[in-house]
């Protein structure tokens, strides 16, 4: 007992010895954590401001390849699985700001409370910023200002394009604030705010390197010409927008909305003028100095290089000179964005079908020499996929198509490696019997991930037979802006301007690049023309939604019921086959076209989804808020 009690007094001593120690020691009280630096520290230093610059990209989120795409709120695209936030969306059953809309909006990250968590941090960084407290002789701080300023102006155009005109929020609120909450400002004062800082964005990064991923000069004048594109459209123009939607006319804030007082010229003008400066700055783009149409291969491949970005080891990297900004996916990370190809290949390569092509997209693609597709035309219907834009065969997957080969459990089944969305007689046994296409719902692969549509998405998915989009990753960038949306947007101002062969110079331009013939409409022919050239060109690119919306369309276009093919193959007399391949020497093809059955998804239109609520918890948090009209 006397031999532990000698060692508990030894014990008590070294507690004091060590509190005395450590009492007399200042730095045991100022410890910095090793696993965070400080938010003085981060300003204090180049690379640490840069880091958390960059960090703000994270506000891309995978770009726009969620496995939900905004393509499925469109009339480009449905996604394969119902009972998803995207279906209920799309059959206008978001009847109260919770549902639905807010969650789901490209995946979450361009909801309101993400933008504007991103919008903090960018309000940060420009603060910061302004009085560099690291040296600054290369210019590292204005350019790291420029693309906080420029990331600033980009999430408040995704507000803008959502919700209409939101709170703006310029500076960073401190525990001094007494008050959080602000009114939604006009929806002129937010388009010129990010108009001033696109402008300052384009000057501070003028001799800034082009580096991927990051803003450049480009990119800050690019993204001015979009909005201020939006601005001039029907939809924010109230007068316009009153006279097409009772919805609009009856809602007391048509200010958040639009233009109230103005002239809508004007504001052609203006955009025109901002697109130009873009084309003389970094003109005339990728392929777009031809004078005639190159030949349909040609087109497709320039198309399938543009798509890719650079991405793939398969395809030209031409095309990336397209690109002015992209979200790019590297090695280093395994992201959302790596997995295009199985999230909306088809599920015969055991793949998840995710958001697939719809028949009104399909026969928007004109013939390869300039007319219209018809099902009327008995030649057309006989052969839908045959002669038609080379841009439809780097976009879509359908009946026919080659393809990657199969994976070894399936590659028996189809020596052919062609896609297979309908069902075809073949013989066994001396008997005919219907097989039914590896890449449908009655699939003996994952039936349950195959296509309603009868098509699959091709765009964006990298045909290197080496991806084997099941399992491997994919590095195709997502083009956050591109050269050639800046020319649709130059020649949809000059149209509206009523300069018409100025449009037509520029539209042909892309028509050429895709081995298409030029256009020579004039007018509301030539509107039309050009609505459906930004369509194709377009596609799964995130524009078709807010298109239609902006051009006040919505009600012909996004709220079509859901258009199908149905495919049968029948064998020709005396033709025996045993393993099936698209071959018409041997078959002849039916195709029907129909909508899908509304039990899978039964889309409507309501105006009042011109615009996005604001969820019910910000309407709580800030009472200075209006909710937007219809809900």
């Amino acid at each position: 007992m006397k031999r532990f009690k000698k060692y508990q007094v030894f014990v008590q001593c070294l507690w004091v010895i060590a509190i005395c120690t450590v009492a007399c020691n200042d730095d045991f009280v100022s410890t910095k954590p090793l696993g965070e630096v400080s938010d003085e520290a981060a300003w204090q230093d180049a690379g640490l401001a840069e880091a958390f610059v960059t960090e703000i990209y994270n506000g891309f989120g995978q770009g726009g390849f969620d496995e939900e795409m905004l393509a499925s709120l469109s009339d480009e695209a449905m996604f394969t699985h119902p009972g998803r936030g995207i279906n209920v969306i799309t059959e206008a059953r978001s009847n109260d700001a919770d549902q639905g809309w807010n969650s789901q909006i490209s995946g979450g990250t361009h909801n309101w409370g993400n933008l504007y968590r991103r919008i903090r941090a960018t309000n940060v960084a420009i603060e910061r910023l302004a009085e560099p407290e690291f040296d600054n002789s290369s210019g590292i701080a204005d350019r790291l200002r420029g693309e906080a300023l420029f990331l600033r102006a980009f999430f408040y155009t995704e507000l803008l394009r959502y919700y209409g005109a939101v709170p703006l929020v310029d500076h960073v609120y401190g525990l001094e604030d007494d008050d959080y909450t602000i009114a939604r400002s006009t929806f002129e004062e937010q388009v010129e705010f990010i108009v001033s800082d696109c402008d300052q964005a384009a000057e501070l990064l003028t001799d800034a390197p082009v580096v991927d991923g990051r803003a450049s000069s480009a990119a800050a004048l690019a993204l001015k010409a979009r909005v201020l594109t939006k601005a001039a459209s029907d939809l924010h123009d109230i007068p316009t927008a009153s006279a097409n939607s009772e919805v609009i006319s009856g809602y007391a804030n048509p200010e958040y909305l639009g233009y109230v007082s103005g002239n809508q010229t004007a504001r052609w003008q203006r955009a025109k003028e901002a697109a130009k400066a873009v084309l003389d700055a970094y003109g005339p783009g990728y392929m777009m100095d031809l004078t005639e149409p190159v030949t349909p291969e040609e087109g497709t491949e320039n198309y399938l290089s543009i798509s890719m970005g650079g991405g793939s080891s398969a395809v030209s990297a031409n095309g990336k000179a397209d690109l002015i900004l992209g979200r790019f996916f590297i090695d280093l990370k395994d992201e959302g964005g790596n997995y295009v190809g199985r999230n909306n290949g088809p599920n015969g390569y055991h793949n998840w079908a995710g958001n697939t092509p719809i028949q009104q997209l399909v026969d928007d693609y004109t013939m390869a020499d300039g007319t219209a597709f018809n099902w009327n035309n008995p030649a057309h219907a006989a052969m839908p996929y045959q002669n038609r834009d080379p841009r439809f065969y780097a976009t879509i997957l359908y009946d026919g198509a080659d393809w990657k080969p199969r994976t070894t459990d399936v590659a028996g089944r189809d020596p052919a490696n062609q896609i297979q969305t309908g069902q075809y007689e073949i013989m066994q046994g001396g008997n005919k019997v219907i097989h039914y296409g590896l890449d449908t719902r009655n699939s003996p692969v994952e039936d349950w991930n195959g296509s309603h549509t009868g098509y699959y998405m091709r765009k964006f998915i990298d045909p290197d037979p080496a991806v084997v989009d099941q399992n491997t990753r994919q590095f195709i960038p997502w083009p956050v802006l591109r050269f050639t949306e800046v020319v649709l947007n130059y020649v949809e101002a000059c149209i509206e301007l009523g300069e018409d062969a100025e449009a037509r110079n520029w539209l042909n331009r892309i028509r050429y690049r895709a081995g298409m013939p030029a256009i020579t409409a004039s007018g509301d022919a030539l509107r039309n023309a050009y609505r459906n050239e930004r369509r194709i060109e377009l596609a799964y690119e995130e524009h078709r939604f807010h298109d239609a919306r902006r051009w006040m369309i919505a009600g012909e276009t996004l709220g079509r019921k859901v258009g199908i093919v149905r495919i049968l193959g029948r064998l020709k007399a005396g033709s025996s086959v045993s393993v099936y391949r698209y071959d018409p020497e041997n078959y002849t093809y039916t195709y029907t076209v129909g909508t899908v059955d509304p039990g899978i998804e039964n889309r409507q239109w309501l105006d009042k989804m011109y615009f996005i609520p604001i969820h019910r918890d910000e309407m709580n948090r800030n009472d200075k808020l209006v909710q937007n009209p219809g809900y």
